[in-house]
C-alpha cells in the first residue's frame, strides 16, 4: 500500500514502449518507483488540444453538436481541436477551430485556462480560450466532421450542466470558468 505524504514522489521511466501510433499515440512505459519497485503506466501521448468559448453581444454561446463514437451518442459543446503538433500554436489553431467549425472570427480571443483533462492516462493539454466581438461566416469542417450549430443562453446552457444534458468536460469547464469572471466582474 502506498503512503500519503506532502512529499512528493517521482516515478523514474525505465523502458518506454510505443504501442500504437495513429493522431496520437499509446504507449505502455515501465517506470520505477519511489520504493525502487517496477510498474507499468499505460497512457495516450497527445499533441494538445484547443477549445474556445465564443460568446455573442447579447452574453449567449455558440456550441456545436456532434456525434462522438466512444460514448455511442451527439454531444453539445464549445468549439474545440486538436493541435497538429506540439509545436502547433494554441492561438493560431484556436482561431481556425472557430472558423472551421462555426464560421465566426473574432475580434478578440483570450486565453481563459489551460489544463490536464485525464492526467492519469493521457499528457493531453488542452487550453480553453473565450471569444468576443464575433462576425458571422460560413462553416468549413474538416471532411469526417458533421457538426450542428446551436446558441443557447447561458443560463440555459449552465443548466443543461447541471442536468447532464451537457456532459463533456471542456464544456463544462469553460462553463465554470466563464461563471466565475462574471461574477468576478459584479
Amino acid at each position: 500500500m502506498g503512503k500519503i505524504s506532502a512529499q512528493v514522489y517521482v516515478e523514474k521511466a525505465f523502458r518506454k514502449r510505443l504501442l500504437f501510433t495513429g493522431t496520437v499515440k499509446f504507449r505502455a512505459d515501465t517506470v520505477v518507483l519511489p520504493n525502487g519497485k517496477k510498474a507499468t503506466r499505460e497512457f495516450m501521448s497527445h499533441p494538445g488540444a484547443v477549445a474556445v468559448l465564443p460568446v455573442l453581444p447579447d452574453g449567449k454561446i455558440i456550441f456545436v453538436r456532434q456525434f462522438r463514437y466512444p460514448v455511442g451518442q451527439a454531444t453539445l459543446e464549445i468549439p474545440a481541436g486538436k493541435l497538429n503538433s506540439a509545436a502547433d500554436r494554441p492561438l493560431v489553431r484556436v482561431k481556425a477551430e472557430l472558423k472551421e467549425e462555426t464560421g465566426y472570427t473574432a475580434a478578440k480571443i483570450k486565453p481563459l485556462l489551460t489544463y490536464w483533462p485525464t492526467p492519469a492516462f493521457s499528457d493531453e493539454v488542452l487550453h480553453i480560450f473565450t471569444a468576443q466581438g464575433l462576425r458571422g461566416g460560413t462553416p468549413d469542417p474538416d471532411e469526417d466532421e458533421f457538426l450542428h450549430i446551436e446558441i443557447h443562453s447561458f443560463e440555459k446552457a449552465w443548466r443543461m450542466t447541471k442536468t447532464g444534458a451537457i456532459r463533456d468536460s471542456k464544456t463544462v469547464i469553460a462553463l465554470q470558468a466563464w461563471k466565475i469572471k462574471l461574477l468576478e466582474k459584479k
